[in-house]
């Protein structure tokens, strides 16, 4: 009987010295979750640098001096300005930031929902400028390549971000993206303008095509082909897309 009470003891003592050494490894656990993808840097600068914010700034503090010195003796009405929308204007990040995390490119359905929610922000410095436009007897001018379907929510968007446009001219030919015609009718008060003729002092905008005649070729020209800027044109910078994504790298 000892020997038997011994042996019982025995066993139940090295099944249970088994149960509590199991190595961690070998016991199921949950799943990890997946890792979001990481923010490519363009976004991340435009979303969350100081110096994206100091830069828009910086920007229309300049276009602002600029304008007050250009607008000096000019009759009220007579004049105005020409800015881009998307990036220069409002700020589409969250959109960029949302299909980043997806792991996704842009593609038509979720632009479409993002558009109609008409939830961006305006972007730094832009509502004191264009106000003080206003105040000086200008005109506020958006010529965006937004679809036109898109033009009435994208005008109350801007106008409820506190942006005081007079007009919003979007694109009507998908197959051809150049602002120059929009530009040109402004300038003579023609169709699809309906604003009386006026000088256009200055464009504002984050790629090269949102200023007259000009495309990425400019890159390589003389520095007097880039005489207009800091002048007529104030440009911003925008890292998450443009055409310069196209440009080759030298």
């Amino acid at each position: 009987m000892m020997r038997h009470a011994l042996l019982l003891t025995l066993v139940a003592t090295a099944g249970a010295c088994t149960t509590a050494t199991v190595p961690a490894a070998q016991q199921s656990a949950a799943p990890a979750p997946a890792a979001q993808p990481q923010l490519p840097t363009g976004i991340r600068w435009f979303a969350a640098a100081a110096e994206q914010r100091a830069a828009y700034v910086q920007a229309y503090r300049l276009a602002t001096s600029t304008i007050e010195h250009a607008a000096q003796g000019r009759p009220a009405g007579s004049w105005g300005v020409i800015l881009d929308a998307d990036e220069t204007t409002i700020d589409n990040s969250p959109y960029e930031i949302q299909q980043a995390r997806l792991g996704v490119p842009y593609d038509s359905a979720t632009w479409d929902a993002w558009v109609k929610r008409g939830a961006a922000r305006a972007l730094p410095g832009v509502v004191d400028f264009t106000t003080r436009v206003h105040a000086l007897g200008g005109h506020v001018v958006i010529v965006t390549n937004r679809d036109q379907p898109y033009c009435d929510v994208t005008r109350e968007n801007i106008i409820r971000v506190g942006v005081p446009a007079d007009e919003v001219l979007c694109r009507t030919d998908r197959a051809n993206g150049s602002k120059d015609p929009r530009f040109e009718a402004v300038q003579r008060g023609a169709a699809p303008s309906i604003l009386p003729p006026m000088d256009v002092l200055m464009w504002v905008g984050d790629n090269i095509q949102d200023f007259p005649h000009l495309a990425q070729s400019i890159r390589t020209a003389p520095d007097s082909a880039l005489a207009g800027f800091g002048d007529r044109y104030i440009v911003l910078p925008n890292p998450m897309y443009g055409s310069w994504e196209r440009n080759p790298v030298p």
